[in-house]
């Protein structure tokens, strides 16, 4: 079997995902990530096809410097009637400094007469002809066969064609697109084998995720002798995203044996995936495979008493391979062995500490029946734990008073001040902070206040802010529970407040996430 190709498409086909919008400079952090993961591909864009994606080649020469990876450019095959050397699109291609182009034409003959609005043959030619010029030009030439396996089962004949055309003319690889993402993993499988014994060509896989099959198809298309998988980071891209590429990636090297990616690469999945999902701006899905926070988190006490024992009893493998770690969730749902396990992960041994077991779970349980809900706030849980094991262990600072007030211009503008009153290190703390809600300006204060006795809290931010109403039907009389999630620059952690007031109920996960975060910095209490 030919080494596998791993061929990211995030910086252009996951770039069309509904509210996603990479500038340049974006597009020159993420490839350099993507690189880290260890892709063999980053597809960079359509140089020619507008101006950002011709910028992004041009700073690529100088500013991207790419330590495996190689950089490839994406586009069409000619226009109907036109000569490739003479279409202004495909020299923006040779161009752009990629040793890579990656073309897509049509295989669908209803795509081609009615799209393309040309022949058949014509359609052939474009591929024949573009293909033969560009590696004429010395470019490896990949073919995207656009709506293939639809185009198979319209046309097989026409769509075998177009792929012998394109092996004909030099491609190195024919990419066989579940475009629409209508195809099952046993559809993928059967067509692909049909197009190897065929045409003979090298063959590779991209599907899209609209029957929430992409990532098993493209597994499919490995069995059947593909050796070429495209997709993108975190599953983007437009309708319901692409195959993801590192649960692909993952299942074919710890699932089949293959040899995709360098270990040490997988052991960056999660955090890559993650910092990416920072650049891309949009939130990290806990539940994705492999590097979810909770791909690899427990909750119920049954499953906790058996991972106690043996972990890997409800693992389907080692979550270090792919940089994710076992997460033991704290809920009213928790026995003795969740607790136990939860501040292992922390560093604290309760093994000759019943009380304390017991004294933490009938916390829980009370406070999760009023509302609180520990398994999306472990920082919360290892305050908890720290407290009971040593109290007074988590009282860096003592709070004197805290107060906001919210002034409107009239306009519908409003602005917030806060002023906090604290003790710390022998000193009484007061500062004012100015935000554009109140929240912000309790944050503000807050760390300007503590910035005196504990200046190593530069680090910590805040990065995400959830509300959610409880027991609804009373109105502004319900309770509120707030989650914050704070990072400090490398991890972050989630910390939870429950109380009548917004402003209270996130007063408290603020100060508790402030207070875990001294505590990971090794941070003395003074």
């Amino acid at each position: 079997m030919e080494a596998l190709h791993v061929y990211d498409t995030t910086l252009r086909d996951g770039a069309q995902q509904e509210g996603l919008n990479l500038s340049v400079s974006d597009k020159l952090a993420i490839a350099g990530l993507l690189d880290d993961l260890g892709v063999d591909f980053i597809e960079g864009g359509w140089p020619g096809a507008n101006p950002k994606d011709t910028e992004f080649f041009e700073r690529a020469k100088s500013e991207l410097h790419l330590r495996r990876a190689t950089l490839a450019a994406f586009g069409a095959t000619r226009r109907a009637g036109g000569v490739a050397a003479e279409d202004t699109l495909v020299r923006a291609l040779v161009d752009s400094g990629a040793s890579v182009v990656c073309l897509v034409a049509k295989s669908h003959v209803r795509h081609v007469e009615q799209a393309l609005r040309t022949t058949l043959d014509e359609n052939l030619a474009m591929v024949r002809d573009t293909v033969g010029f560009l590696v004429g030009q010395g470019r490896r030439v990949f073919l995207d066969c656009e709506h293939f396996f639809d185009g198979w089962h319209l046309d097989r004949d026409y769509a075998l064609s177009v792929v012998r055309t394109a092996h004909e003319a030099g491609a190195e690889v024919v990419v066989l697109c579940d475009t629409n993402g209508g195809m099952l993993p046993h559809q993928v499988e059967h067509v692909v084998a049909d197009v190897i014994a065929q045409t003979g060509a090298r063959v590779g896989a991209h599907c899209h995720n609209d029957t929430g099959c992409a990532a098993a198809n493209s597994v499919a298309a490995v069995r059947a002798g593909a050796t070429h998988v495209q997709g993108t980071v975190n599953g983007y891209g437009e309708r319901t995203g692409n195959a993801d590429l590192i649960t692909v990636a993952a299942n074919l090297q710890f699932k089949l044996g293959l040899t995709v990616m360098e270990p040490e690469s997988f052991r960056r999945a999660m955090h890559i995936a993650h910092a990416i999902s920072e650049v891309t701006n949009v939130p990290a899905y806990s539940r994705q495979p492999y590097v979810g926070a909770s791909a690899f988190a427990h909750k119920a006490g049954l499953h906790a008493s058996a991972l106690k024992v043996d972990p890997d009893l409800y693992q389907h493998m080692d979550p270090a391979l792919v940089g994710n770690g076992m997460r033991t969730l704290v809920s009213d749902m928790a026995g003795r062995a969740s607790i136990e396990l939860k501040a292992r992960e922390a560093g604290l041994d309760l093994s000759d500490r019943p009380d304390v077991v017991a004294s933490v779970l009938a916390t829980v349980k009370d406070l999760e029946l009023k509302g609180w809900t520990f398994d999306a706030a472990d920082a919360t849980v290892e305050l908890m734990l720290r407290e009971a094991l040593e109290p007074g262990c988590t009282d860096y600072f003592s709070v004197e008073s805290w107060r906001v007030i919210t002034d409107s211009s009239g306009s519908g503008d409003a602005t917030s001040e806060a002023t906090v009153k604290l003790h710390a290190d022998g000193m009484r703390l007061i500062a004012t902070g100015e935000g554009n809600g109140p929240v912000n300006a309790l944050d503000h204060a807050l760390r300007d206040a503590l910035s005196r006795a504990y200046p190593e809290i530069e680090k910590l931010e805040l990065i995400d802010f959830k509300v959610r109403i409880l027991d609804a039907s009373h109105g502004t009389d319900a309770v509120t529970r707030v989650l914050i999630e704070t990072s400090d620059g490398e991890t972050s952690w989630d910390t939870i407040g429950v109380a009548g007031s917004i402003l209270a109920a996130s007063w408290r996960a603020l100060t508790d996430g402030i207070v875990h975060g001294l505590i990971r910095q090794g941070v003395p209490k003074r």
